[in-house]
């Protein structure tokens, strides 16, 4: 079990083990080089959702001078969990990895890290009970709750309620991954809309177009269908080739979901898409590294971090626009 004690230890054993610092050390520029990093980005180094992640991760590499090595996994987790395993056989300061193989597929690797003295972050997807036993951090939205929020705010914009239906993108078999849909899926619920529930896989978050198939097939069955829950930032962003495929009009059915991106963009402005959740990835890149960075040279305790920013909507989405245009938001 995770004791506190072992903790705060091996933390003074860390900063016994550093060299002693200068004043101008501690101010100076790139003052994390020597500090090796393997970074895990998740998805591809072009997607919508990954190349934000990248962009933020990139920029902390270069404020703080460490070293990231970089590891692209198209949000395949066994892929993710090999990787994580050849990570930790080679041994580098710190790891920021991606939690979506989950708690049961990443404790052992954790085990060997804490073990081999790497320092381990992750983002995006929580692994509560791995963090629980071995330490580290996480920077990232807390799922549920920021799944449950988004469906309470479509509730309150649009007016839905029994009876109606929604159609809900989920991918339950990554649980952890999973938590943010089954929020949503759960606030609509109780409000007495009728949810049909359509299996994303993970490898439609590298190619949207794959959803294709699925997403026709359920709106079609489904004609009466008041709104959609998209799993993601990058099948939100797919949303008019979803529902034009189905011969649906911009306006039709309501398009909500995660993640901002330049494709969700122009979704508001033509009508497509009507609400989402952002979750700044931009920040899933960058403060993992910074976390480890201090860890590595002062010993100090990883980061905790709630990147969930609010709603984007149809009425304010032009504030965020040219960011998420240039890749940053």
């Amino acid at each position: 079990m995770f004791n506190k004690f072992r903790i705060i230890s091996l933390l003074l054993i860390v900063a016994l083990a550093l060299p002693a610092l200068a004043q101008d050390d501690l101010d100076r520029a790139h003052w994390c080089d020597g500090v090796t990093v393997r970074f895990f980005a998740g998805g591809t180094e072009g997607d919508a959702f990954a190349g934000i992640v990248y962009r933020g991760a990139l920029a902390a590499e270069r404020d703080l001078g460490a070293n990231v090595e970089y590891v692209f996994s198209g949000w395949d987790s066994e892929l993710m969990t090999q990787q994580l395993r050849e990570a930790v056989a080679q041994a580098p300061d710190g790891i920021a990895m991606m939690g979506h193989p989950g708690n049961e597929a990443i404790m052992p690797l954790a085990a060997e890290a804490a073990e081999a003295g790497i320092i381990m972050m992750y983002q995006n997807v929580d692994v509560d009970q791995v963090r629980a036993r071995y330490g580290g951090g996480y920077v990232g939205a807390q799922l549920a709750s920021q799944g449950r929020a988004l469906g309470e705010e479509a509730l309150r914009q649009f007016g839905f309620g029994a009876g109606d239906k929604a159609i809900v993108l989920a991918n339950l078999a990554q649980r952890e991954r999973a938590l943010r849909e089954l929020g949503t899926w759960e606030a609509l619920e109780d409000a007495g809309m009728e949810i049909i529930h359509v299996d994303s896989a993970p490898t439609w978050a590298a190619d949207p177009n794959l959803g294709i198939p699925a997403m026709v097939a359920a709106l079609t069955d489904n004609p009466d269908t008041k709104m959609v829950v998209f799993s993601g930032g990058q099948v939100l962003g797919n949303t008019q080739t979803y529902f034009e495929a189905a011969g649906l009009e911009a306006g039709q059915v309501k398009a909500i979901g995660f993640d901002t991106n330049e494709f969700i963009m122009q979704g508001f402005a033509d009508n497509w898409i009507h609400l989402t959740a952002d979750q700044q990835p931009f920040l899933q890149g960058y403060l993992p590294v910074l976390s480890i960075c201090q860890t590595a040279k002062f010993g100090l305790a990883p980061l905790n971090a709630d990147t969930g920013a609010g709603f984007i909507d149809v009425s304010n989405y032009e504030q965020v626009k040219e960011l998420a245009i240039a890749g940053y938001r």
